[in-house]
């Protein structure tokens, strides 16, 4: 039975959208926010990197708020539908995710306040020592996530100052692989609705300074499976528009409310979409796959380096750089990598430029191929996300 053609929305990004942007670790990136909010809150030996300070002086209690595929290039998408969003855009300023750009990487490059080389939640899934690929959407409990992620977290540390920590998200993550990594040493309020109103509750809460933390999937769900500037990505618009009204008018005293995302999105046609399966080069010397469709990591049998990385050159040519592990390393896209992470990273990278993807038919699930909108990559699009402010 043949698939029904994709439907793929026009998601209207200009040219500079898809420049290539280095991950700005230590200055303004996704890894300096807790970092900079912790350093507000009083924490000593915290680095205010953002320089949050200057703009929270007097904020004893800060909310931070995480909307799941938010970048930077797609506000000027959602400011029509969402008035109080583009009012804190007029005054945001544009962060960069870590690499790869894409969610389990972001969470724990938040939570840990490190790069990812550092914590080693380094795609969305990589190869484990034992050869088996781990997802880490799909993590539960096997490998132990404080070996996995070895980094203390913020929340960790900031506990550890006096403030009171609460993070809130949705039931079904609670204890997770993931949740564990990014967020240990907080208490877990589970919310499988009213997100606002379970945020604004542990501010109120608390007894002195406080970090309550909440965490929005919608917005990048329908972008996924419909597209950016879908019909249901409009109405996931909308939904955190309503969010971020309930959250900046119902700020208790002294509090502040910072919004960021964990990457941006791009949608991807279907004369963009180089699959494994169908091209027998690509599948030479391969023995595992892991990453996403814009982040490929391979990884080649004994000897078979060479012309793995070849033959994906051979056929991607300018649509993505092709690099060895080593290169991809030593050109600081995850920040500095010790030994014993280095090996999670493919023996090949493949980071798709333009709207490109690399589909890896057998290797993944076929409703990977079937999503509209993607991300994970260098470019401005996936890369740039807002920091938006409100006190």
């Amino acid at each position: 039975m043949t698939a029904a053609p994709l439907v793929v929305p026009a998601d209207h990004l200009p040219p500079s959208a898809f420049e290539p942007v280095r991950p700005a670790y230590g200055s303004g990136s996704l890894a300096d926010v807790l970092p900079s909010v912790s350093a507000v809150l009083g924490v000593p030996g915290a680095h205010d990197a953002l320089g949050l300070r200057a703009e929270l002086d007097g904020i004893e209690r800060i909310a931070v708020l995480l909307v799941d595929g938010l970048g930077a290039h797609q506000i000027p998408l959602i400011s029509p539908y969402a008035p109080v969003l583009a009012d804190l855009a007029g005054r945001s300023r544009t962060l960069t995710a870590g690499f790869p750009s894409t969610t389990p990487v972001s969470l724990v490059t938040l939570g840990t306040g490190a790069p990812p080389g550092a914590h080693g939640v380094l795609g969305f899934t990589t190869k484990r020592p034992d050869g088996r690929i781990l997802n880490h959407i799909q993590w539960k409990h096997d490998p132990d996530p404080a070996q996995w992620q070895p980094v203390p977290t913020r929340f960790e540390l900031v506990a550890a100052a006096g403030v009171e920590v609460t993070v809130v998200s949705l039931p079904e993550f609670e204890g997770s692989g993931l949740t564990v990594s990014a967020y240990r040493g907080a208490s877990y309020a589970p919310a499988s609705d009213a997100l606002a109103d379970h945020m604004l509750t542990a501010l109120a809460a608390a007894s002195g300074p406080a970090l309550v933390y909440g965490y929005y999937a919608d917005l990048d769900h329908y972008g996924h499976g419909d597209g950016v500037d879908s019909p249901r990505w409009r109405q996931a618009a909308r939904d955190v528009e309503a969010l971020l009204d309930r959250l900046v008018h119902g700020l208790p005293q002294r509090s502040a409310l910072l919004v960021v995302a964990d990457h941006g999105q791009l949608n991807v046609p279907s004369d963009a979409r180089f699959d494994m399966a169908d091209i027998p080069d690509l599948q030479d010397g391969v023995v595992a796959v892991a990453g996403e469709p814009r982040v490929r990591y391979l990884y080649a049998a004994p000897g078979a380096l060479d012309d793995v990385l070849a033959a994906w050159r051979g056929v991607f040519g300018d649509a993505a750089w092709v690099l060895s592990r080593d290169e991809a390393i030593d050109g600081g896209w995850f920040g500095p990598v010790p030994a014993d992470h280095r090996d999670r990273i493919g023996d090949v990278a493949v980071i798709c430029q333009g709207r490109t993807i690399a589909l890896a038919g057998g290797w993944e699930p076929p409703t990977v191929g079937r999503l509209i909108a993607y991300h994970a990559s260098v470019t401005a699009a996936e890369m740039e996300i807002p920091l938006l402010l409100a006190r």
